[in-house]
């Protein structure tokens, strides 16, 4: 039976089913209310820490010793856990590893807009972008398999809007997961110089498998339209360019790091004008551009606070598109 849920409610459901065992994290708006229901599952572990790093090193131990594990923090506390991470990239995991960047567009609670799709590249580590509630629960476990999948920690951006919105969710049966076993490897998990070198080889090796697997990834997806507008999106923008050019032809992007080089072309070939409708950054439309393909971003649309379906409008009349566009020609 489907259940009205806020996408943190559905990452932390969605972290029971696919098996995690360990939830740890530091509080904060939008994050907060993951790991508080988290911890009402039986059978699982849920802390909090004193800080993000903590959070993250706790939560790399527990992988290291074969549970998954799910670490929870708003987009200011990633700086806080960067050292972690950034190493993390080199070890790898042993159980899956998802953590969550709850960004705040807007300020809501915040004392900046940093967008945190920069940390993952930054990072060199995957990135999923859920756009509601269910793709939220989804996209825990799909994170968690390509974590373990490609050894690397996974990052779940989230924003204000889509953690504490509600959409219908049918979630799934707990899948218990077995702890992976512990195998002594000094030369994966000691990052000293000599061994930290050829893991950063080995990383890039993982990327190169990743921007492969970003090509067919299901939830990067065409939507096709009318051929005379295309939009390239992903979070909740997806839903407010559905609302406002329900038939124009769109992108929609769920694994942001490392973005589908072959499916933006493709897609772009298929449309006259192509517009990145992204928050904050112009993270998306600066991939496009270092494609060589001509794309509206954020010459039209504003590079801080949060969009609405209103805004939208407004920007596409601007540009002189036709908000119902007629069925693909």
């Amino acid at each position: 039976m489907k259940e009205l849920m806020t996408g943190n409610e559905a990452i932390a459901r969605g972290a029971y089913v696919h098996g995690v065992t360990v939830g740890v994290g530091y509080p904060g708006t939008p994050s907060t209310e993951i790991l508080e229901n988290f911890a009402r599952f039986a059978g699982v572990k849920a802390q909090w820490a004193p800080n993000e790093k903590v959070a993250l090193e706790v939560g790399l131990g527990a992988s290291l010793a074969g549970a998954r594990v799910l670490v929870t923090m708003k987009h200011v506390g990633v700086n806080v856990a960067a050292d972690p991470l950034m190493t993390a990239a080199y070890t790898g995991v042993n159980g899956g590893l998802v953590l969550v960047s709850a960004d705040d567009p807007g300020m809501h609670s915040s004392q900046n807009e940093q967008d945190n799709r920069r940390f993952a590249s930054f990072a060199r580590i995957p990135m999923f972008e859920p756009a509601d509630s269910q793709e939220a629960h989804d996209m825990v476990g799909l994170a968690l398999q390509v974590s373990e999948e490609f050894d690397l920690p996974v990052m779940l951006r989230t924003t204000t809007r889509v953690a504490h919105s509600q959409s219908f969710v049918q979630p799934g049966e707990r899948r218990e997961h077995t702890l992976r076993p512990y195998e002594k490897n000094p030369r994966k998990w000691l990052m000293v110089p000599a061994y930290g070198r050829s893991r950063r080889q080995s990383l890039e090796e993982r990327l190169q498998r990743l921007r492969a697997y970003a090509e067919s990834c299901p939830v990067n997806r065409i939507i096709r339209g009318d051929r005379r507008v295309g939009v390239i999106t992903s979070g909740i923008s997806y839903q407010y360019v559905r609302d406002v050019l329900p038939g124009a032809s769109v992108l929609k992007l769920g694994l942001t790091h490392p973005l589908p080089a072959e499916l933006i072309r493709r897609f772009a070939a298929g449309v006259e004008r192509l517009f990145v409708v992204e928050e904050l950054d112009p993270y998306i439309e600066e991939f496009v551009t270092g494609l060589g393909l001509a794309v509206t971003g954020k010459k039209l649309f504003p590079a801080g606070n949060e969009f609405t379906p209103g805004l939208l409008r407004r920007k596409f009349q601007e540009a002189g598109i036709d908000l119902n566009p007629s069925p693909s020609r």
